[in-house]
């Protein structure tokens, strides 16, 4: 077995040993990283830069110390000195491997940016947002009178709006003095009044009638992405929506990692709160940038999140969500300054609120889907399943509603998968496989045609194909076992048994081969018999939390299913059914709600009553848990086969037929075709 150092790269995941001495840019080619380099590893365009991560890292088996690589050389000591570069960051090209050593490489140093899977849904919001503007005529100062500038335009505000009382930061008084005289006494100010009695704030003042507008941020800050809406609080227009990586995933890609090592690395946590902040603050930064509007306009934020990120971002070390019986240092709904989450992008006045987490495994995301989709008011019995990373489940209607988190790991992201990326242009999103010759054809994002369409080599060729993002992999997975190419255990056949030479040898398993792009320098991408089983695992631990609400509801059907997130807006009903990630119902009860949590969180934003009337659902909303639940391992054993071991999967059966094929060598013979079928008593 090899000694060289372990380099592990995250985002992607992907990981491999190189003789000390290796420069990272060139360990990151060799692995198919995308890390980004235009002036051939000479150190002039600083397009590689990565960051380093020390620690131990349990669930990458590394311990990664400061000597893991090369110490600062004098090209980057000169870029540094002229440039910068951020706290922690190295040049890829310039740094060498020394040691075992986790690399993250940060979106800004990717050549293939992420596409904004996370995109607002069209949605009818009554607008009533706790931030609005108001134009006050103010009286002047009188000698005989004296009272101070806030007093009057405390006054002013009571008789002219009805706003009794008012509170101020210290830092807008210095701006309210010289702001009422350039105004002729005429001013309009920010007033933010939130739903929970507290004195209405000022946050902002402005000469005269202000016209450029007011803005909000509804952010979904998930596990391995951030998304982020920048809002009209006016009108409710979404002007643009961005997407990022969440940088924690350097330190564990999922939840329980990064609680591990919070838990295993003094400090910790306070790494992964500083790494998420600065991740935020540089999206809002963007977002502003990109819809051309100041950033001291940006008066409010709202974020979702689940609850170890919940802990993360306000700086609450999360060891207690480590362990039974998860206890959250607080459920209810905050409201901050955004200053105070050392966000420096939006108005330093900017509010800042989080909805209530429902228990300590089902955060403020799951309450914002509760807030969009409202299984509450359901009249039948909806299933609504956001898909990411940690998964939330609820169950219910008008009578009853359940819910629970399961731990999908990161695949449905593209995260641990051979070929994975995330969707960015030249990723594969899309795959169909012909049932009879087993070929493949798919999509690309950024290209139109597909890969058997005119026009997509010319296409294709300004993008490249450089991977298969998540919707890619589950759809190739589902589409494998429905033409044969893999069996209900989730084994791939040999070329010999499938009957196409796409089915490649790898060890003692076997891969099939989507795209080869080698020849032209590109990728293979293939999905590999680990591929299989990380998609087994996640969708495994979906459908058993799923089935374990229907238990405890004790239906063994529901109505209809609601698929939220961002496999929701991207992957057919056919093949989640195909895979089992959900239960049996028929194709047309399947429904995308898009990002829902995102949704919520423009809910909330737009609309100060629904705050108020989620932190009474949460309250209603009954939580099961499982990872104490004996019979989830049942349901999550069952549901390794694809579809599914033992639950009939009646509605589906009648669309989709799927192939009665194993791959196993044991006690079989084939068909015609040289596939091995199950024996028969």
């Amino acid at each position: 077995m090899s000694t060289d150092p372990l380099v592990v790269f995250t985002p992607s995941g992907k990981r491999g040993r190189f003789p000390k001495g290796t420069p990272v840019l060139t360990a990151a080619r060799q692995l198919g990283v995308d890390l980004d380099s235009v002036c051939g590893g000479r150190g002039i365009c600083s397009k590689c830069q990565v960051t380093p991560s020390f620690g131990e890292f349990s669930k990458h088996g590394v311990t990664s110390s400061p000597g893991a690589l090369s110490e600062w050389n004098a090209v980057e000591e000169r870029y540094d000195s002229k440039l910068g570069l951020k706290p922690g960051r190295r040049l890829g090209c310039q740094a060498t491997v020394q040691g075992d050593v986790v690399i993250d490489v940060p979106a800004e140093s990717q050549v293939h940016k992420q596409v904004v899977r996370k995109a607002a849904t069209a949605r009818d919001i009554v607008m009533d947002p706790a931030t609005r503007l108001y134009l006050v005529e103010v009286e002047e100062p009188d000698m005989h009178e004296p009272t101070g500038d806030l007093e009057r335009l405390a006054r002013a505000l009571a008789a002219q709006w009805d706003i009794p009382r008012i509170a101020a930061d210290p830092g807008l008084l210095g701006r309210l003095q010289p702001t009422l005289r350039k105004g002729g006494w005429q001013v309009t100010v920010a007033v933010h009044h939130d739903h929970t009695g507290a004195k209405p704030r000022v946050l902002e003042v402005w000469p005269g009638l202000h016209e450029g507008g007011i803005y909000g941020l509804a952010i979904d800050l998930g596990s391995t992405t951030i998304a982020a809406h920048l809002v009209d609080l006016v009108d409710g227009q979404v002007l643009t929506s961005a997407g990022v990586m969440n940088p924690q995933i350097r330190f564990g890609e999922d939840l329980m990692s990064r609680v591990s090592y919070a838990m295993m690395n003094p400090g910790g946590d306070k790494e992964m709160t500083r790494a998420v902040r600065e991740a935020i603050d540089t999206l809002i930064a963007e977002l502003a940038g990109e819809a051309g509007i100041a950033p001291q306009l940006i008066l409010e934020a709202v974020i979702v999140c689940n609850p170890v990120m919940h802990h993360l971002l306000l700086g609450i070390d999360p060891v207690e969500l480590g362990q039974a019986p998860f206890a959250l240092a607080t459920s209810d709904s905050i409201s901050i300054g955004c200053a105070a989450l050392d966000l420096t992008a939006p108005n330093p006045r900017a509010r800042c609120y989080m909805l209530p987490c429902i228990a300590g495994h089902v955060g403020a995301d799951a309450a914002a889907v509760a807030l969009s989709e409202e299984p509450h008011k359901s009249d039948d019995l909806v299933l609504v399943v956001d898909v990411g990373t940690n998964a939330e489940i609820q169950l219910g209607d008008k009578s009853r509603v359940l819910a629970c988190s399961s731990p999908t790991g990161p695949a449905f992201e593209g995260a641990q998968i051979s070929a994975g990326q995330r969707a960015a242009p030249g990723a594969i999103e899309r795959v169909e496989i012909d049932t009879k010759t087993r070929e493949p054809r798919f999509r690309v994002i950024g290209v139109e045609p597909w890969s058997d369409e005119e026009g997509f080599a010319e296409a294709a060729a300004v993008t490249g194909i450089t991977g298969i993002c998540g919707s890619g992999i589950i759809e190739a997975v589902a589409e494998m076992r429905m033409s044969g190419v893999l069996d209900p255990s989730g084994l791939i056949g040999s070329a010999e048994q499938v009957g196409t030479p796409r089915c490649i040898t790898e060890g003692r398993t076997h891969a099939y081969v989507i795209h080869d792009g080698r020849d032209q320098g590109g990728p293979l991408v293939a999905v590999t018999q680990g591929d299989i089983r990380a998609i087994q695992l996640a969708k495994s631990a979906l459908y058993a939390g799923a089935r374990l609400l229907m238990d405890e509801m004790g239906v063994d059907k529901v109505d209809r299913v609601v698929l939220a997130g961002a496999f929701g807006a991207h992957i057919s009903p056919k093949h989640a059914m195909v895979l089992g990630m959900i239960p049996d119902v028929p194709l047309d009860k399947v429904t995308s709600a898009g990002n829902a949590a995102g949704t919520g969180a423009r809910i909330a934003l737009s609309n100060v009553a629904a705050r108020a009337e989620i932190e009474e659902v949460v309250h209603r909303i009954t939580k099961v848990e499982t990872a104490i639940e004996p019979r989830f391992q049942e349901h999550f054993i069952a549901a390794n086969a694809i579809p599914h071991a033992t639950d009939p999967f009646p509605e589906l059966s009648a669309i989709v037929p799927l192939p009665d094929v194993s791959y196993n060598t044991k006690g079989q013979d084939t068909d015609g075709g040289g596939r091995r079928r199950r024996r028969r008593a």
